[in-house]
């Protein structure tokens, strides 16, 4: 990916703050077998970790495929992003443009053994069910713990180690303020291309970039 130094995203903690929001990655692997093979599961930061690590699963064969263990991996992570109309700047030229933020990570996979998966599955379940008005544990009930324990066996867990990371948090933050608060009117309107979330994104960069130079 390449950088931009008014676009890039070079904290630790924005990193892990995109994971956390943003959990659906995309995996990819270079293979000896197949070349190139992506696929896109649910993440978790291991919150007990030293930097960055992630935890997920694959369903088999995914492991095989992808060679898992055997070499780096390459899990790309994406937040809010969305169209941006010339339109939306002044009356000066102007091209469109795409905003957006996004983590490129690298690491090699750890696979893990079967009950530490079905803890990882655990985990990942209740990450997700907790919203819910009434969350639905994996292993809430007598019945529903011998389901997963019996489905646990068709995936194979991950611990990846981040090793390194290139991230980007493109935000219109080479505009002046007046067109960065009519960019967000825009998103936040009812326009083909609104984005309340992408908006959202938009305050809290720039919030930041205002409080940093205070």
């Amino acid at each position: 990916m390449r950088q931009n130094p008014s676009f890039t995203l070079a904290s630790e903690e924005g990193v892990k703050r995109l994971i956390r929001e943003h959990p659906w990655a995309t995996i990819v692997s270079m293979t000896d077998a197949a070349g190139l093979v992506a696929s896109h599961y649910p993440v978790l930061l291991d919150e007990r970790a030293e930097g960055i690590a992630l935890l997920t699963h694959v369903g088999r064969p995914d492991e095989q495929v992808h060679e898992l263990g055997r070499h780096e991996v390459l899990v790309v992570v994406q937040g809010p992003h969305g169209y941006i109309s010339p339109g939306w700047y002044d009356a000066n030229p102007a091209v469109p443009t795409w905003n957006f933020i996004t983590a490129h990570l690298h690491g090699t996979p750890e696979l893990l053994e079967p009950d530490e998966n079905l803890r990882v599955l655990d985990a990942l379940v209740d990450h997700f069910e907790q919203r819910m008005p009434e969350p639905r544990g994996m292993r809430s009930t007598p019945e529903n713990a011998a389901y997963a324990e019996r489905i646990a066996a068709g995936t194979v867990g991950l611990r990846i180690p981040i090793t390194r990371f290139v991230a980007k948090n493109k935000m219109s933050q080479n505009r002046p303020a007046e067109t960065v608060d009519r960019i967000i009117a825009e998103l936040e309107g009812d326009g083909p291309y609104a984005s309340p979330a992408l908006a959202a994104e938009m305050r809290r960069t720039h919030e930041a970039l205002r409080a940093a130079r205070a």
